[in-house]
């Protein structure tokens, strides 16, 4: 794939997003930007340098995978947690990622996404399924994506054992979803499709009869 002629002309056109100036584009253009800039930087960096496979290379994959976008330099931390989480805290980080005197703090979204969750693709098999996002739709395109996310497994309710199962994503980024377990499992709830699992959360959620836990995270290169 390196090689391809599409790839190299695509690899040539990132050249050109230091043109773009995000700062005047409105709430729906910038998810939209942001998450698709996102997922292809990922690509590119898979692709070029080859997917992390330890900690200390996934700390260094996602804080030091850039690229310029009008003029500024915006890791794939920087997306995630600077522009799209509204300048919050990212895992394992200790100050926001943007400063106040920051000129990319700017462009942070004015509240966070929380959907945005379940179309980020950071490459790994217990991602999201990678899809272009657009900004005429993006709403409904996020809550679909969330919906796919949870039928896919992002979600499983054992009845018997009274057991939520959840993807290690809404622990890691649990107080985009609420401020308590209750919450986070109501938020989740609201963004499902109707079906089984979604009358079953509902019950445990009324009865506050449940226990959560976490799956682990496959950490391998998704390549399908």
């Amino acid at each position: 794939m390196g090689k391809s002629p599409k790839f190299v002309a695509y690899v040539k056109a990132t050249a050109q997003l230091q043109r773009v100036d995000v700062s005047r584009l409105d709430r729906s253009e910038k998810i939209a930007f942001f998450i698709n800039i996102y997922n292809a930087l990922v690509i590119h960096a898979n692709v070029t340098r080859g997917p992390p496979t330890n900690i200390w290379q996934r700390y260094k994959f996602f804080t030091y995978t850039s690229y310029v976008i009008g003029g500024y330099l915006y890791s794939l931390q920087d997306i995630e947690n600077g522009v799209l989480r509204a300048n919050r805290k990212g895992v394992g980080q200790f100050k926001k990622p943007f400063g106040r005197n920051d000129p990319r703090a700017k462009v942070s979204l004015s509240r966070h996404e929380p959907r945005i969750h379940f179309a980020l693709v950071c490459g790994a098999k217990s991602c999201p399924p990678i899809k272009t996002y657009s900004a005429e739709n993006i709403d409904r395109e996020l809550q679909l994506a969330s919906e796919a996310f949870f039928e896919g497994g992002g979600c499983v309710v054992d009845m018997r054992k009274r057991e939520v199962s959840l993807s290690a994503i809404l622990k890691w980024y649990k107080i985009d979803f609420g401020v308590n377990t209750e919450e986070l499992l109501k938020w989740i709830a609201a963004h499902m499709s109707l079906g089984q699992t979604l009358t079953n959360l509902t019950q445990c959620i009324r009865d506050k009869s449940y226990k959560v836990v976490y799956q682990h995270y496959n950490w391998d290169l998704n390549s399908s």
